[in-house]
């Protein structure tokens, strides 16, 4: 109920603080009413996957989306608005508010909408193609190159699917990678409603494997149920193991921990990055985790691991939401230091909830290992 209250009170406050300072009758009438329907259909993107009719679920959802994408971007203009307007005050422009009050409420359905729309055609284009050189320390010569195509956070659900996937597919197949990585949150939703749209997966081309870890998503879908479905589709699911590629000294260990928050789930499925990587040969050129959540990396770096590979944090998806990622992770994206450890963290190939990106691209990443 606390939810509601809260999103009701911040309608009621953009429709206060712009409705009243917009011409005429008309539009006031019409922004107000918009709010009210962006109320009433934010509850509709979530509860409305519970339909049994799949498209109309999904058309809801769809509606639903659209409408909490708008809401997350008119908050943040109106609150910058009114800081704007906040500033003047003190600096001597008392005279001048009402003339800066009326054009800046005018201001921002408008940006609101061209912020909507150039949101959404970034968040449905093709994720596009970022290289990333990752120096190690030692590393041979068979390894100079290595190349990892990670993907991560699709969220196959009611606005992404099958074509969207096999738009993927295709672009890292094109990398000709030797591993392909996925790290978590492919999906939302359950295996019996999404397996058609996962199903191009299948068709995923690397030289020395595709590999899938979980995110908190696959938990809240059915984890055990979707592991199960992956592997039919030819992925490896590392959940606390790893698999050893190459030969001699150009060994390298590719690791898999479950997501963080595993255990609330299913207790026995605690991440834990030492059980990943027991009983892998000591003398392994490099040391690779997949690690859904950047926050595996204290315990990745305890555990001796030379890279570690997440997602999660989109980048912070819409702007100005990524200043406040850093309150639960330690890296928003790209790569980054922990002592030995390099973090790489992806700003994720697909989008959650509303279907937009602002100020945080999607990718999908192909890492190359090269010589120190």
């Amino acid at each position: 109920m606390l939810p509601f209250l809260l999103l009701a009170l911040l309608h009621l406050y953009i429709g206060a603080r712009i409705a009243p300072s917009l011409p005429g009758n008309w539009p006031p009438a019409l922004f107000s009413a918009a709010l009210v329907l962006s109320f009433a259909l934010i509850p509709v993107a979530f509860f409305g996957r519970r339909l049994r009719d799949r498209a109309a679920a999904d058309r809801w959802s769809w509606a639903g989306m659209l409408a909490l994408g708008s809401f997350a971007i008119l908050l943040p203009l109106t609150l910058l608005r009114d800081a704007v307007l906040l500033l003047a005050a003190p600096i001597g422009m008392f005279v001048a508010l009402p003339a800066l009050a009326e054009p800046s409420a005018w201001a921002v359905p408008p940006l609101a909408a061209l912020l909507l729309l150039w949101g959404l055609a970034n968040a449905r284009r093709p994720a596009q193609v970022r290289t990333v050189e990752v120096p190690i320390a030692g590393l041979p010569a068979t390894l100079q190159g290595f190349t990892i195509a990670q993907i991560s956070d699709v969220h196959v659900g009611p606005t992404v699917k099958a074509g969207y996937v096999q738009a993927i597919v295709e672009r890292v197949n094109a990398l000709q990678a030797d591993v392909v990585a996925i790290t978590g949150d492919l999906v939302d939703g359950r295996v019996a409603d999404l397996q058609q749209d996962v199903a191009p997966l299948a068709g995923l081309q690397a030289r020395q494997g595709r590999y899938f870890v979980t995110g908190n998503h696959e938990y809240y879908s059915g984890a055990r149920e979707w592991t199960a479905h992956l592997r039919t589709l030819g992925l490896q699911v590392l959940d606390n193991r790893h698999v050893v590629l190459g030969q001699g000294e150009a060994r390298l260990v590719l690791a898999g921990v479950t997501d963080v928050s595993a255990h609330h789930f299913i207790p026995e499925q605690r991440s834990d990055p030492q059980r990943a990587i027991a009983g892998a040969p000591a003398d392994a050129a490099v040391r690779v985790l997949l690690a859904h959540q950047p926050r595996s990396a204290e315990a990745a770096a305890t555990a001796g691991f030379d890279l570690q590979l997440s997602g999660h944090t989109h980048g912070g998806q819409i702007w100005p939401f990524n200043f406040f990622v850093p309150l639960q992770q330690p890296f928003v994206a790209g790569l980054h230091r922990l002592r030995q450890l390099w973090i790489y963290t992806s700003r994720g190939t697909g989008y959650w909830g509303p279907p937009l990106r602002l100020g945080a691209p999607s990718e999908i990443t192909r890492l190359r290992l090269v010589a120190a």
